[in-house]
């Protein structure tokens, strides 16, 4: 992407007024989407982001400056610019590169970019399609097939030099439906790190039905009760839970300044016995691995939570300065106009030790949350709310009538004691991570859980 003489030359004046480590990071991305809405294609878009953000550090004080001109005077005007924030005149020398290979976990076999634009709007339009036959109440459907093609580059002053290149396609589907006035709505949205092969394991058509059904199923749903009760979390994107309560203050970014609920616990149980959560970059072709992230460090397998026992945090470069330890491969921005940041890639809670029947059956009365949607925390409290996007009510060990507008309540350190039964039907979910680095692909997962308590919304 960029000579390696002009890198080399890039980072030197980066580095000439003080600063003890400097890095360049380049992207050309291309996006693509068709859009879906009323039986018909909506839009069609090609985009393309190219261009490179540069960083100094000065022991945990960073200046970070990004350009869309990535000609040798462009960086170097990039380059003079950190430079001169970092406001010294201490001459750190020159940089020399040794540029290396990187493994390739996700290989794929159809570009998306070597597939006409008519078949990805043939598999979106029979997923549409679906949705809208599935029941005459379904009044709109909107979908997207979307793929993304990210090739970066890596390069900094203690050598490191790496390209890599990731690719990523999904579809969404979204259903309203709609009768006496009342609207309700289902959604759908699987996604993997693969080219157009993708679709060899995804069926667009069940994709759509998904959506219509989930829409069905709350417009005949009375409200759900407000109150404390026992709560079983399916598996599947209900990881969501365990990302934004725990997950989060997990991450660097706020353990490093003292942000987060789980600072100074390592080595202490903060979980029952049964919750072993873990953060793996390196699984292949799932929606939030990358073969190095966007430090240029290999991704790896963190265990965060064994067996109840905090046992890590998800480090960056300025928070493995900031904590004194070492970097874990979670450095992750959403384009070179991000300063990166300790951020997730697939996290989940791992299988159990109870069957899943047992969970069910345990439950006197309760909420069966078989699908969560979207919600909000506080790192430094890990105080929550989640939307529950398809629940019903478990009485006596059976799942019961379906129920709408439930919301769980609580924080992430009290919900990680009180789950106590934990399944074995591990799967994940994809989804879209926002934080200060800006939006990234991240997996949610987990087995079907048991929360024995938590305050749950409703009416």
């Amino acid at each position: 992407m960029i000579k390696q003489s002009i890198l080399e030359e890039v980072l030197g004046v980066a580095m000439r007024s003080g600063a003890d480590f400097a890095e360049l990071y380049a992207e050309d991305t291309r996006n693509n989407a068709v859009t879906f809405l009323d039986g018909r294609v909506d839009a069609i878009s090609d985009g393309r982001i190219s261009g490179a953000g540069i960083r100094a550090f000065m022991g945990t004080r960073t200046v970070y400056a990004s350009t869309t001109d990535t000609t040798r005077a462009g960086l170097l005007a990039c380059a003079a610019a950190v430079a001169d924030a970092i406001g010294r005149e201490k001459d750190r020398g020159s940089v020399r590169l040794s540029p290396t290979a990187v493994a390739d976990r996700h290989a794929v076999r159809l570009l998306p970019c070597d597939v006409p634009t008519k078949r990805k709007t043939d598999l979106l339009r029979a997923a549409c399609t679906a949705a809208c036959a599935y029941d005459e109440a379904i009044s709109q459907v909107q979908g997207t097939l979307a793929d993304v093609d990210h090739t970066i580059l890596v390069a900094n002053s203690e050598g490191l030099c790496k390209t890599d290149r990731h690719i990523r396609s999904r579809i969404v589907v979204s259903a309203v439906a709609s009768e006496g006035g009342e609207n309700q709505s289902g959604f759908c949205g699987p996604g993997g790190g693969m080219g157009m092969e993708f679709f060899d394991t995804v069926d667009p058509a069940e994709v759509g039905v998904h959506a219509a059904k989930q829409a069905m199923v709350n417009l005949r749903a009375g409200y759900c009760p407000a109150g404390q009760m026992t709560v079983a979390i399916e598996n599947g994107f209900g990881g969501v839970i365990f990302h934004e309560a725990c997950g989060h203050s997990l991450e660097a970014t706020q353990v490093g300044v003292g942000m987060s609920e789980m600072c100074g616990k390592l080595g202490q149980k903060i979980a029952n016995e049964k919750v072993t959560a873990i953060d793996d970059g390196t699984i292949p072709h799932a929606w939030g691995s990358v073969n190095i992230d966007d430090e240029g460090n290999p991704t790896q397998r963190n265990v965060l939570i064994e067996n109840g026992i905090l046992k890590g945090y998800m480090i960056d470069r300025l928070g493995s300065r900031r904590m004194g330890m070492p970097m874990t491969g979670n450095s992750r921005r959403e384009s070179y106009a991000f300063e990166p940041t300790s951020r997730m890639t697939n996290t989940f809670i791992d299988n159990g030790p109870d069957k899943n029947e047992d969970i069910i059956a345990s439950i006197e009365y309760g909420l069966y949350a078989k699908e969560m949607g979207g919600g909000s925390v506080n790192p430094l409290t890990g105080a929550f709310n989640f939307s529950v996007r398809e629940g019903y009510i478990v009485r006596n060990g059976v799942i019961c009538e379906p129920v709408r507008g439930a919301s769980l309540i609580g924080t992430g350190s009290r919900i990680l004691q009180d789950i106590d039964m934990v399944g074995q039907n591990l799967a994940t979910g994809q989804g879209v991570c926002g934080s200060s680095s800006g939006s990234v692909p991240t997996d949610v997962g987990q087995p079907l859980i048991r929360v024995s308590k938590i305050t749950v919304g409703g009416r």
